[in-house]
């Protein structure tokens, strides 16, 4: 009976070591296998095995919160603002530039709180769902109204213009990149009174030369009064672009204040424009082609769109070779009929100015709608043909500028590309407000 016991005790014994050893081998097999031992290492006895495998995870686990806390230095002292947000819009994460930016006072690192409580910005909410839903990256610009709790303070608080660069990461969460442009903003601003302030000063002085130059002109006789001519065409040159630069500063700080609406025929208007051109265009022996409706009227300021086609039309013939085409082609655009010969929806106009010139440069086409952007010199007429000084500069630079703004002035649309066929220029602009054609 005793040995039967002891038997009995010893099996149990073996059952229970067995399956110890069955579940300390599952535990080991679940180790992720590059923390897994080497070849060398399976000699080891148990124990210290699984020691040496527990330390390398410590190490590993070490290393990277290492380079979790050098990401977050970089992030704290980098000059732009970022803040990240889980997949419930809930703030994991915001460096000392954001705060400031947004204005979170009620923060702390390593705190989990909506974005909501502690920013208040529909942009900003909606930069960020756009960003997860699409799962790519955004980018968004608007003024920011910080809120506070005090109303006091809150008065004290100016707007500021932000802009976000959002990307997508894992599990639903959001990164937002936040840019300060106000700065920007206010020395842009800064600059562009400075300059109307010049601009404003400049007028009386050079009004009192071109007088002085007209004197001479009656006064002095060739050779020398070719002299006095060329004096005249600068200043004039001169008086012109101070009046552009005034008139553009005035359409981008209103640009429906000076607008006048009328149906007016825009056919007849480019023919009216042709007409003005026509003597310049017969040097080159540039010629004109319409293509369109004849009866198009459109609700405008027809002295403001006189000057987007003299500027457009004076460009394509500068810029066309020696008996070249100008093609001008439009379209209505949203007509939708119904039984009768009436459109029920308002109407769009596209007009296509397309020249027989070289065309822009690639790296031109972004900037040929700022002030004084002169373009590539490639796009320009053969200095040998021409009759006049290689030194004289033609056009001030404001030309297409103070196009774009008339434009924008009609809430319309303007854009340049190059022509698919022909490989000149080709400016399109679409303008609302069609009231009939035929």
């Amino acid at each position: 009976m005793l040995v039967f016991s002891f038997l009995f005790g010893l099996t149990i014994g073996l059952g229970v070591w067995i399956c110890q050893m069955v579940q300390l081998r599952r535990l080991i097999g679940k180790i992720p296998p590059s923390l897994k031992s080497q070849p060398s290492d399976v000699a080891l006895p148990l124990i210290p095995r699984l020691r040496h495998e527990i330390a390398e995870l410590k190490q590993q686990q070490l290393y990277l919160q290492q380079i979790i806390n050098n990401y977050q230095a970089l992030l704290e002292s980098a000059p732009v603002g970022y803040l990240q947000v889980d997949e419930e819009n809930q703030m994991l994460w915001c460096n000392q530039q954001a705060r400031e930016m947004l204005y979170v006072q009620r923060w702390q690192p390593g705190q989990i709180r909506l974005l909501l409580e502690l920013v208040r910005s529909y942009e900003l909410d909606q930069l960020i769902e756009q960003t997860r839903d699409r799962q790519q990256s955004q980018i968004k610009e608007w003024v920011f109204h910080p809120s506070c709790e005090n109303a006091a303070a809150m008065l004290e608080q100016k707007p500021v213009v932000l802009r976000a660069t959002s990307l997508p990461l894992s599990q639903g969460e959001v990164g937002v990149f936040l840019e300060n442009r106000q700065i920007l903003l206010e020395i842009n601003q800064a600059r562009d009174r400075a300059f109307s302030d010049l601009a404003h000063e400049l007028r009386t002085p050079l009004t009192s030369i071109r007088l002085v130059v007209e004197t001479l002109q009656d006064r002095i006789e060739a050779p020398l009064d070719r002299w006095v001519d060329r004096l005249m065409q600068e200043v004039d040159r001169l008086i012109s672009l101070v009046q552009s630069w005034l008139e553009l500063t005035q359409l981008e700080t209103d640009p429906t204040l000076k607008l006048n609406r009328q149906p007016t025929e825009v056919r007849s208007l480019i023919s009216k424009v042709w007409e003005s051109l026509e003597p310049l265009a017969a040097r080159y022996q540039v010629q004109l082609i319409y293509k369109g409706p004849e009866n198009i009227l459109l609700n405008a300021d027809a002295s403001r769109l006189y000057q987007v086609f003299l500027n457009l039309l004076d460009n394509s013939i500068k810029y066309s070779p020696f008996g070249g085409t100008i093609t001008v082609e439009t379209k209505i655009l949203n007509v939708e009929n119904n039984s009768s010969t009436k459109p029920t929806t308002p109407a769009n106009l596209e007009v296509n100015i397309v020249d027989s010139g070289v065309g822009f440069a690639e790296a031109d086409l972004p900037h040929v709608f700022e002030r004084f952007y002169r373009g590539d010199q490639a796009r320009t007429r053969d200095k040998t043909v021409e009759t006049f000084s290689t030194t004289t500069v033609v056009g001030s630079g404001l030309g297409l500028a103070i196009v774009r703004q008339i434009i924008l002035a009609h809430s319309g649309s303007i854009k340049a590309m190059n022509h698919p066929i022909t490989g000149g220029a080709w400016i399109q602009f679409v303008l609302p407000e069609v009231m009939a054609n035929s």
